[in-house]
């Protein structure tokens, strides 16, 4: 194999790390989310942790956030509205990425 193709490998195997990263990263983003969800909604226990992953499973609905904004602010009503739920997901994907970092 020559250094090309040396290199050519290790980028696309960086490239699949990085992607299953981030996967994992919106996973458990989401997964938080869910959680904090169920915490303004009264679910604690196996209840909140059956509402996560009913908010995680609602991300494979469609490309894109929107698809669990929708679902979250469905829920909580006039608890948070999308513009709210946006923002904790944005500050949760940053908690999310750090917890996957540590246990790496």
């Amino acid at each position: 194999m020559t250094t090309f193709d040396d290199r050519e490998a290790a980028f696309e195997n960086k490239f699949a790390h990085d992607e299953e990263m981030a996967f994992k990263a919106e996973v458990r983003r989401n997964k938080l989310l869910g959680l904090w969800a169920a915490e303004l909604l009264g679910k604690t226990g196996a209840e909140a942790d059956e509402y996560a992953k009913e908010v995680v499973k609602s991300d494979f609905e469609e490309a894109g956030i929107e698809d669990v904004v929708r679902k979250v602010a469905g829920d909580l009503g006039d608890l948070a509205d999308a513009d709210t739920i946006r923002s904790k997901m944005a500050a949760l994907l940053i908690e999310a990425k750090g917890q996957i970092m540590n246990e790496v």
